[in-house]
């Protein structure tokens, strides 16, 4: 069977994408994956989403599918494992689906620390984002680990919120530009800690601290803090597409803020998609923009 639009990706954009093309009467199957919801998933307490009160990520995820679902949406808990994007045509281990649009949004993740203590206390201190889970942490200590522009990013919106933060880095210097690092040198409350090797988080509900190795001296080192924040990078689920797509050197989409790729009827919304801001909102407007692009190409054939 042929769909008028197929969607990957069931976190918030490709929520909103189903939501907005089930509206419009499309014929719209959205392949969420194993894990629904996405990253928002794995998020902790979301206190930025407009409209909504403060929620956990599972909750916020589970009321975006199901919105999706009443419109008129196709869930389906399938992971595609090859895509002919020149045919519009997605494999799954269930079956294989044509699509007369395809909306790309399989999202990122985010690179992470191999150590004790990361995995189990991720959204119980361990956070990727300071701008959504910063004010959490509001009059309290949290430390930042990373060395490039996002992680003194992540610094600067902390100490804007933090009694203390400290930024943790392997090196003993930032890779960061020039003007970060001035704004960086300005903030009276980020303390750096160089040459220092993460080793592990701490704590058994919440984050108590994190324990580290000085590279210089071999010293191992513990921190007390509220919060770990890595900023070590992100890695775009955008493997299928190579090959098929023109990707920039980290793997993300040059799609435009139309949402539009290089091939017809083929368009990418969300964090896979070449931006400077990836939040809910932003991973929802590509959604609606990716939705209502596919429509009016649809209705241009």
């Amino acid at each position: 069977m042929e769909y008028d639009t197929l969607i990957i990706g069931g976190g918030p954009a490709g929520c909103t994408a189903a939501l907005y093309a089930a509206r419009a009467g499309l014929q719209t199957p959205l392949l969420t994956g194993p894990e629904l919801g996405g990253q928002l998933a794995s998020a902790g307490t979301v206190e930025n989403c407009p409209g909504s009160a403060p929620s956990s990520g599972p909750d916020l995820a589970a009321a975006m599918l199901e919105q999706a679902r009443k419109a008129g949406a196709e869930l389906r808990g399938e992971t595609a494992v090859s895509l002919d994007l020149s045919r519009r045509t997605v494999r799954t281990s269930a079956g294989t689906y044509q699509g007369r649009t395809v909306i790309y949004a399989a999202g990122a993740r985010p690179r992470t620390l191999d150590v004790p203590g990361a995995e189990t206390l991720r959204g119980r201190g361990v956070s990727f984002c300071a701008a959504c889970d910063g004010p959490l942490f509001r009059g309290r200590d949290a430390a930042v680990v990373g060395g490039g522009n996002s992680a003194v990013g992540e610094a600067l919106d902390l100490s804007r919120l933090c009694r203390r933060v400290w930024l943790v880095h392997r090196r003993n210097a930032l890779r960061a530009e020039r003007r970060e690092l001035e704004r960086l040198e300005a903030a009276e409350n980020i303390m750096p800690i160089w040459n220092a090797e993460i080793t592990a988080i701490l704590g058994r509900d919440r984050v108590t601290g994190l324990s580290y190795r000085d590279i210089s001296t071999g010293e191992l080192r513990q921190l007390a803090c509220d919060g770990v924040f890595v900023a070590i990078g992100r890695l775009p689920n955008t493997e299928p597409l190579r090959g098929q797509l023109h990707l920039d050197a980290a793997g993300y989409v040059p799609a435009g803020e139309d949402t539009r790729t290089e091939l017809p009827g083929v368009f990418a919304a969300g964090d896979v998609r070449q931006k400077s801001l990836r939040q809910i909102v932003t991973a929802a407007a590509d959604g609606a923009m990716a939705a209502h692009m596919a429509a009016d190409w649809l209705g241009h054939q």
